[in-house]
């Protein structure tokens, strides 16, 4: 029998026959290895996925090289430093740091940077993964109401910064103008089960550490180096008690840890952890098995390790102050069976707790601080003196006034507490040591003489004379100020 072929069978052929061999060739060139990443192809468009800290994006695993289209808005907006303290950030994406980015290499980003029309004043972004002038700084200035677009390829694997670089430089960082873009290598990072995003920054006040209201950048503070508060993601207590990160034990964490500065080094350290491997600043070389890891301004760090045992693991700037005192100071939280081979286990909850502002003295002879904003009713008062005795008191005598057995006494239900109001002023003002009795009990400790002025030592004693079980008392600062001028 004869066969015949139409016309329309024979295009068809044709055409599938092309089909393929056009597959083939995309194939080919996808599974080609490039000794340079500029030479990578890229094979369709995707929206890149932005996060906010702590979060990270999805891993980009083994896809291909992508058009990655990043939409990043700029928002200046007020937001809480801590409690009762109030400043207006600069921010990439609503937040401090601004938002994670993830791509890998050979990635085309055309990067869509918008600036809110309500914001008062024009930025641009400067990121690290850039390779061209001003990395990207010069193609990306951009009015209030107005949005700038720019590309660039991604050829160097690693972890890297971005901040604005609008004069002057400095400020528009110090306000919080900063966040990471990672570059992951071909095939991606390996897995991990825990992914986090934290970056450290300075901020320079006018007022003092936990000056109530809302605080103005101070230009001469960040130009003398003097930071008021130094803390992860953009404010005191960002990453602890509900906000603390979390794992399971067995797991193996991987922290993405940014510096933002504008101008202090991190000493990067997590307390009952070692870091089991560490991308030394954000790139190829790994070190491992270290215990704090140096992180510059305007650098960055990986760091890996597996969880062994359950409990709150503390992170901190190892520059100890700015973590107890100006708020560098973090919370891991593992849950799982506890592994007494490893670890006794539990022994005193609450050792690692901030510690805020207040300077602390061995007793000696007293001073004053003026106080700006002096609370206006007893609701101020106790909400005031709960922010004080958060800051101040709360390491020694624990959230719920209990103390701590052994070391240091009672404020709940205290009978030596509610014995004596003037000599409890007396103490915050001038510290105590020696012997005393709280409840039948003796204790031999310490208290440190507190660098409060009237209004704050007022509003804490008056906070605690109204918790726990104790007499209701309401201090004024006329009272302290009594106190102080008898001695």
């Amino acid at each position: 029998m004869k066969t015949t072929f139409s016309k329309k069978m024979y295009a068809g052929i044709c055409i599938l026959g092309i089909f393929i061999m056009f597959s083939s060739c995309v194939s080919n060139t996808e599974d080609k290895t490039y000794d340079d990443a500029a030479d990578i192809p890229v094979s369709r468009e995707m929206i890149a996925e932005l996060t906010p800290p702590p979060y990270v994006p999805t891993p980009v695993g083994k896809r291909k090289a992508k058009k990655l289209i990043v939409n990043m808005e700029i928002l200046e907006q007020e937001g809480e430093m801590t409690d009762g303290v109030k400043y207006v950030y600069w921010t990439f994406g609503g937040s401090v740091p601004g938002s994670f980015i993830r791509t890998r290499v050979g990635d085309e980003v055309e990067f869509h940077l918008k600036n809110h029309p309500d914001n008062k004043l024009p930025h641009n972004i400067d990121l690290h993964a850039v390779t061209g002038p001003g990395g990207g700084a010069t193609s990306s200035f951009v009015a209030p109401g107005h949005e700038a677009k720019f590309s660039f390829k991604v050829i160097n694997p690693g972890l890297y910064v971005y901040h604005c670089a609008t004069a002057p430089v400095g400020m528009h960082v110090a306000n919080g103008m900063y966040g990471l873009i990672l570059v992951e290598p071909e095939g991606g990072l390996p897995e991990v089960d825990k992914e986090y995003y934290i970056m450290q920054g300075d901020f320079y006040t006018k007022g003092e550490n936990g000056d109530r209201g809302l605080q103005p950048f101070d230009m001469q503070k960040a130009v003398d180096e003097d930071a008021d508060y130094v803390v992860f993601n953009g404010k005191v207590g960002s990453l602890t008690g509900d906000n603390a990160i979390t794992a399971n034990v067995g797991e193996t964490v991987r922290l993405y840890v940014g510096n933002g500065g504008p101008n202090l080094v991190s000493s990067f350290h997590v307390i009952g952890e070692i870091f089991d491997k560490v991308h030394v600043e954000g790139g190829d070389f790994i070190n491992e098995n270290v215990q704090t890891t140096l992180v510059p301004a305007g650098g960055a760090a990986i760091v890996e390790f597996r969880v062994d045992v359950p409990g709150t693991f503390i992170l901190v700037d190892h520059s100890i102050f700015r973590a107890f005192n100006k708020g560098a100071l973090g919370m891991l939280k593992v849950q799982g069976e506890e592994n007494k081979t490893i670890y006794s286990g539990k022994q005193e909850e609450g050792i690692y707790q901030p510690e805020g502002g207040g300077i602390q003295e061995m007793p000696s002879e007293n001073g004053v601080v003026e106080s700006e904003i002096p609370a206006k009713s007893f609701e101020e008062m106790m909400e005031f003196g709960k922010a004080t005795y958060m800051q101040t008191c709360f390491a020694c005598h624990q959230a719920e006034g209990q103390g701590i057995p052994n070391a240091f006494p009672p404020l709940a239900e205290s009978d030596y507490l509610n014995a004596d109001v003037n000599r409890a002023i007396d103490i915050i003002l001038n510290g105590k040591s020696g012997e005393i009795t709280v409840n039948g009990q003796k204790y031999n400790s310490v208290m440190t003489r507190q660098d409060l002025n009237d209004d704050e030592v007022a509003n804490v004693l008056t906070y605690i004379y109204n918790s726990w079980g104790n007499s209701k008392k309401q201090v004024t600062p006329a009272m302290v100020k009594s106190r102080r001028n008898s001695h």
